[in-house]
């Protein structure tokens, strides 16, 4: 005898619904099917069996016995799950818009550093040539000094060579 055995992924559901009956027993007339996630206001609790007023806006006072064990205080999971894809969808928007607003601020950042370094390098090259120019200047103005000392060092050389031939004519002519 031959045994087929394999193994898949399966899920225990978390969706079922629940009758609401007139009274707390089996034996009472089922007033409704209530789904998985229905809301109800647990108004008293007796024997494993619960009083529930419909909190949905489909039915009005409607009143009814569950049984207990049926019965979640937290959210049901389909309903979390649903409020978490919402949550999911808001956060990507969220996300997409600063991450646009990211990269608006990046590209703009990129531009002024562009510029930046453009003015950088501008001014570098404004303070190479003032630099230079300073240079020139001062060798110039050396230049202009040097040769006007050397301009009154020829002035008197020759004023004293002509003032000195002066005296020897005159010392001769005595």
């Amino acid at each position: 005898m031959g045994h087929t055995s394999w193994a898949a992924k399966g899920y225990v559901t978390d969706s079922f619904r629940i009758s609401l009956r007139r009274g707390p027993s089996i034996e009472n007339k089922i007033l409704k099917f209530l789904p998985s996630g229905y809301p109800v206001e647990i108004l008293k609790t007796e024997e494993g069996w619960s009083l529930v007023h419909s909190l949905a806006d489909d039915q009005e006072n409607l009143k009814g016995w569950v049984l207990s064990r049926y019965l979640i205080i937290r959210p049901p999971w389909e309903n979390q799950a649903k409020l978490l894809l919402q949550e999911n969808a808001v956060l990507k928007e969220k996300l997409a818009h600063l991450e646009g607003e990211r990269d608006v601020a990046l590209k703009q950042e990129a531009d002024k550093h562009v510029k930046l370094k453009t003015n950088h390098e501008s001014s570098q090259e404004t303070i190479q040539m003032l630099t230079k120019e300073n240079e020139n200047l001062r060798f110039s103005q050396k230049n202009r000094l040097f040769l006007s000392g050397a301009l009154v060092l020829l002035c008197g050389l020759i004023s004293g060579m002509l003032v000195g031939r002066q005296q020897k004519k005159q010392r001769l002519s005595l």
